[in-house]
């Protein structure tokens, strides 16, 4: 008879939303998110059985903006530090990077520039970039587990047609009425 319970095969998912990251070293933690062109950096240090995600909206801002939180420039650096703080050494992190499609015809490639921008910053921070799964046409569902540093994708069903996207007309107000939507 062993001294050890059996261990549960039930994890425990977090859900990582834009403009948020998650860190974890529990075995039994699953952090899971939906990507469209967003991106989701996922590090990991082996030695300590540490990892995390994070998931941006837009590469870059300027530090005065307000919704910094959305931005990679930001969130990257918040999840590198909490990993530090957590006991992970940066000589030791390693990314993968998901996300970035092109899902929406017609609009900005801000999947590209999202891939573009996490790229370059892994390269600056000498973080090595070993797995990515990024671009297409195509949303990915995404399971990271943190403290083994191994992630799945799935792809989202393909929307196979979505109505060309028009800028709305300009309505007069009513009686000097707002309309705010």
């Amino acid at each position: 008879m062993s001294d050890n319970p059996p261990r549960s095969s039930a994890h425990s998912v977090q859900h990582v939303m834009q403009g948020e990251f998650a860190v974890s070293a529990d075995p039994d933690t699953v952090l899971s998110t939906l990507l469209g062109s967003c991106v989701a950096a996922c590090l990991y240090d082996p030695s300590a059985k540490l990892g995390g995600m994070n998931h941006f909206l837009l590469p870059e801002t300027g530090s005065d903006d307000t919704r910094a939180r959305l931005y990679g420039a930001h969130l990257m650096e918040l999840l590198v530090n909490e990993l530090l703080h957590l006991g992970a050494r940066k000589e030791r992190l390693v990314a993968k990077l998901f996300g970035g499609a092109k899902v929406v015809s017609g609009l900005s490639r801000i999947g590209d520039a999202n891939v573009a921008f996490a790229q370059r910053f892994f390269m600056d921070e000498e973080i090595p970039l070993i797995a990515e799964n990024v671009g297409g046409r195509r949303g990915l569902h995404l399971r990271f587990h943190p403290a083994t540093g191994v992630a799945r994708t799935r792809p989202i069903a393909k929307i196979e047609s979505l109505p060309p996207i028009r800028a709305a007309e300009p309505k007069e107000p009513r009686n000097g009425q707002v309309e705010l939507f």
